[in-house]
């Protein structure tokens, strides 16, 4: 138990990395996004959340299940136009005084940009710097909460944007409204010993399984939601629960909040019908043989026997590194 005591992640999840300075007084401040405008640089992202991407020479994913391993990427900007931020714009943040701003947009074939080197965080996060990670995991996130956000919960009146990006006004009363994150919690399981509890959900294909994960209900405590989500999707106990670390997973607008927890392993598991297909403990010795076989992949179009873990952009997969790093 002395080795769990102290178990932590080898390294920040992916998608916690970034080298971009949020600077709120600058949302404020429009004679300083104007003075900066010109030399600034746009992050496009479409409406299915990918932005062009320079992929260093190597070839770029060719399916949804697809992430780069041992590549590294380089988030393609755009300069800006006109003499001030668009309506629309979200402004980003700043990073060696450039300032970043992000908005919808498309290929745009004129420029030269190829449709097949645009990715998303999925496909991307993991082989992005810790500029391009943190631009792109930010962009994302606020330009979904726009699109979802375009009237005023309390009168349905239309909204429009503020402080550059970052609340949304109501047209009648003047109600101000901002960014939305939706808390979740993601919990590896262990037996304290070597065992691992894993589970996969029923719109994955055969062979694909992570740890559990499940979002925080109105008035309930982080710790209080792991205990629950577990129990009700596998019905397992979980106690000792510890912290472990974060990160921000857009899809559309999410923050997965890593723990860990002990169970019993000799306890009987009932996976919850709709939500779990199937669920099993681990060893850490199957767990390093999946870690070094790969990530999950678009090639895998059958069903397989072989453990395959999710791609290295997900905190569940620093989870499951780290836990088989243990001695």
């Amino acid at each position: 138990m002395t080795a769990f005591a102290g178990f932590r992640l080898l390294s920040p999840p992916i998608l916690s990395r970034s080298a971009v300075l949020r600077d709120e007084p600058l949302r404020t401040d429009v004679e300083r996004q104007l003075r900066g405008w010109h030399a600034a640089q746009l992050v496009v992202v479409d409406d299915k959340g990918r932005t062009p991407v320079d992929w260093g020479g190597g070839e770029p994913p060719t399916g949804p299940w697809d992430s780069v391993r041992d590549q590294v990427a380089r988030l393609r900007t755009r300069p800006t136009t006109g003499d001030a931020p668009p309506e629309n714009a979200v402004l980003l943040g700043e990073a060696d005084d450039v300032q970043y701003w992000a908005e919808r947009g498309q290929p745009d074939l004129a420029a030269g940009d190829d449709p097949a080197e645009w990715a998303d965080l999925r496909t991307a996060g993991a082989a992005l710097d810790a500029l391009g990670a943190g631009l792109l995991t930010g962009a994302v996130a606020v330009l979904n909460w726009h699109d979802a956000a375009r009237f005023c919960t309390r009168d349905g009146s239309p909204m429009h944007p503020g402080h550059a990006g970052w609340h949304r006004v109501c047209e009648a009363s003047g109600h101000e409204e901002y960014p939305r994150t939706d808390p979740a919690v993601i919990c590896l399981v262990h037996d304290g010993a070597d065992h691992v509890l894993l589970a996969r959900q029923p719109v994955w294909p055969e062979g694909r399984f992570s740890v559990l994960a499940g979002f925080v209900e109105a008035g309930e405590s982080l710790e209080a939601c792991v205990m629950r989500e577990i129990h009700e999707e596998v019905g397992v106990v979980v106690r000792d629960v510890q912290y472990l670390g974060s990160q921000a997973w857009p899809f559309p607008r999410s923050l997965m909040v890593g723990f860990h927890a002990l169970a019993d392993p000799d306890a009987p598991l009932v996976p919850a019908d709709g939500e779990i297909a199937e669920a099993m403990w681990v060893s850490r010795e199957d767990l390093r043989a999946a870690l070094d076989h790969g990530d999950w992949s678009a090639e895998q179009r059958e069903p397989t026997k072989r453990l395959l873990l999710p791609g290295q952009v997900s905190i569940a997969r620093s989870m499951l590194e780290s836990w088989a790093a243990l001695d």
